[in-house]
C-alpha cells in the first residue's frame, strides 16, 4: 500500500465531519464501556466458573486491563499508518475492528460450552478491541481539527470528547434493560445483547464516517510529497519533548476521572456500603452534565485558545481536590455522590480541550502519531490509578487525604503542561 496523491475534493460539509468524529468515537466508547459493565457483571460466572467468585471477579477485571495495556501498541501502530497513509482510510479500519470484535464477543461459547478455550478468546477480543481504541479518538481528533476552520477548531476539536459520555450513558442504558431480564434469562442469553448491537451501531458509524473526506492536511502534504516514511522514528527524533508534554496534558482528564470515577464508585460501595445504583446513576449524572457542556468548552477554545481552558480546568481540580474528598468523607450517600459528580465534571474541562491543544502540539507529519501515543500512554498509566488509590487508602487506614492529594498533584501536572503546550506550539497545522 503506497500513499497516492488525489487532486482536492470539495470541501465535507462541517456538520458531517463533526458527525462523523463524534459516531465513530462514540461507538467505539460505547464497546470499551460495554466490556467494563459485563466484566464487573457477568464475565466469572460466564468465562471463570471454576475460580472461586473473588478469584473469577478478579480474573475478568484483568481480562479488561488487557485492553488498556493494548492501547499504546495500537496507538503507535494506527498512528504509523495514519501519518503515512492518511487520516480517513486508518480510521475506517479502526470502527470497523472495534464494531466487528465487540459483536464477536456477543457470540464467543462460554466455559461451560468449550472449556478454557473461551476466556483465551475473550481475552484476545480484548485485545483487539484496545489495538482499536489505541487508534481512534486520536484520528478522529487529528482529522476533525485539520478539516477545521482556524476560528472552529474548539468545537471540532471537542467532538471527539463528546463520544466517551455518550458512550457510557448508551452502555448504561442497554445493560439496564437488559438486567431487567429474569437472571436465568441474563445469564444465559441477556447479556450478549449489548455486545451484538455491536453489529448495527457500526454499519451506522460507517455510514456517517464514509462520507467524510481526507484531511485537507493530509492531501496537501502528499501533493507536496512531504509524508514521512517513518512517522514514529520521526516523532521520537524530532518532537520527544512535546511528546513528554502532551502525555501529562492528558493526565487529569484521564487519570482524574478514574479516581473520580471508577474509584469513588467503588470506595462507596465496599466501604462506606451505599447502593451501587446511587453512585452508579451519579456517574451517569455526570456523563450527562459533560456532554451538555463540551460544545461551550469547545466555543469557550475558539475565542481563547485550548491552553486557557486546559489551564483554567486543571487549576479547578486542583483547587477543588480537597473539597471534593471532604464530602466523599462525610460517609453519606449524598456527599459521596456530590463529590463525585463535582469531580467528574471539573477534570473533564481540561479533557475538553485535549483534542485541540495535542492537534496543535505535533507538526502534520507525526501528528496522528504523537496525538495518539500522548492520549494513549497517558490511558495506559490512568487504567492503574484505582488500584493505586486503593493501596493508599489501605496503607493509611482508609484516609481519604491521600488520595484527594492525588487529584492534586495529576491536575497540577496538567496543569504545567498545558502552560508549556503553548509554547510548543507548531507553526503550521
Amino acid at each position: 500500500m503506497q500513499p497516492t496523491a488525489h487532486p482536492p475534493k470539495p470541501e465535507t460539509n462541517p456538520r458531517t465531519v463533526a458527525l462523523g468524529a463524534f459516531a465513530g468515537t462514540a461507538l467505539e466508547w460505547y464497546d470499551y464501556y460495554v466490556y467494563g459493565t459485563a466484566a464487573a457483571l457477568i464475565f466469572n460466572s460466564q468465562f471463570f466458573p471454576e475460580l472461586s467468585p473473588l478469584a473469577g471477579t478478579m480474573a475478568s477485571f484483568a481480562t479488561f486491563g488487557v485492553g488498556f495495556v493494548a492501547r499504546p501498541l495500537g496507538a503507535a501502530v494506527f498512528g504509523h499508518l495514519g501519518d503515512r497513509y492518511g487520516r480517513r482510510r486508518i480510521l475506517m479500519v479502526t470502527v470497523v475492528l472495534i464494531g466487528v470484535v465487540t459483536g464477536c464477543i456477543g457470540l464467543l461459547p462460554t466455559y461451560a460450552q468449550i472449556g478454557v478455550a473461551a476466556p483465551i478468546l475473550l481475552a484476545t477480543l480484548r485485545l483487539l478491541q484496545g489495538l482499536s481504541v489505541g487508534g481512534e479518538w486520536s484520528g478522529a481528533a487529528t482529522l476533525a481539527v485539520e478539516h477545521a476552520p482556524k476560528e472552529k477548531r474548539g468545537i471540532y476539536g471537542v467532538m471527539p470528547q463528546m463520544g466517551s459520555p455518550v458512550g457510557s450513558l448508551t452502555a448504561t442504558a442497554v445493560f439496564a434493560l437488559v438486567s431487567v431480564l429474569p437472571d436465568a434469562q441474563f445469564e444465559s442469553w441477556g447479556w450478549r445483547i449489548p455486545f451484538l448491537l455491536g453489529f448495527p451501531l457500526l454499519l451506522i458509524a460507517l455510514w456517517v464516517r464514509s462520507r467524510v473526506d481526507e484531511s485537507p492536511v493530509f492531501q496537501e502534504m502528499l501533493t507536496q510529497q512531504r509524508a514521512a516514511k517513518r512517522p514514529l522514528v520521526e516523532l521520537v527524533r524530532t518532537s520527544g519533548g512535546r511528546l513528554i508534554a502532551g502525555i501529562a496534558v492528558s493526565f487529569v482528564g484521564i487519570g482524574g476521572y478514574y479516581l473520580c470515577g471508577t474509584f469513588l464508585v467503588n470506595y462507596g460501595s465496599d466501604t462506606v456500603g451505599i447502593d451501587r445504583t446511587v453512585l452508579l446513576n451519579a456517574a451517569t449524572l455526570g456523563s450527562f452534565i459533560n456532554l451538555c457542556l463540551y460544545p461551550a468548552f469547545g466555543r469557550i477554545a475558539d475565542r481563547v485558545g485550548p491552553g486557557p481552558v486546559a489551564v483554567w480546568g486543571a487549576a479547578a481540580s486542583a483547587v477543588a481536590a480537597f473539597p471534593i474528598f471532604w464530602l466523599v468523607g462525610l460517609g453519606s450517600a449524598a456527599g459521596v455522590a456530590a463529590g463525585l459528580v463535582l469531580g467528574v465534571v471539573l477534570v473533564s474541562v481540561s479533557y475538553a480541550a485535549c483534542g485541540q491543544l495535542l492537534s496543535e502540539m505535533f507538526t502534520r507529519e507525526v501528528r496522528y502519531s504523537g496525538v495518539g501515543l500522548s492520549y494513549n500512554v497517558s490511558g495506559a498509566i490512568s487504567g492503574f490509578v484505582p488500584l493505586g488509590a486503593t493501596a493508599l487508602l489501605a496503607a493509611t487506614g482508609e484516609s481519604l487525604w491521600p488520595v484527594a492529594a492525588m487529584l492534586c498533584v495529576f491536575s497540577l501536572i496538567t496543569l504545567f503542561a498545558a502552560v508549556a503546550a503553548k509554547r510548543l506550539r507548531v507553526a503550521e497545522l
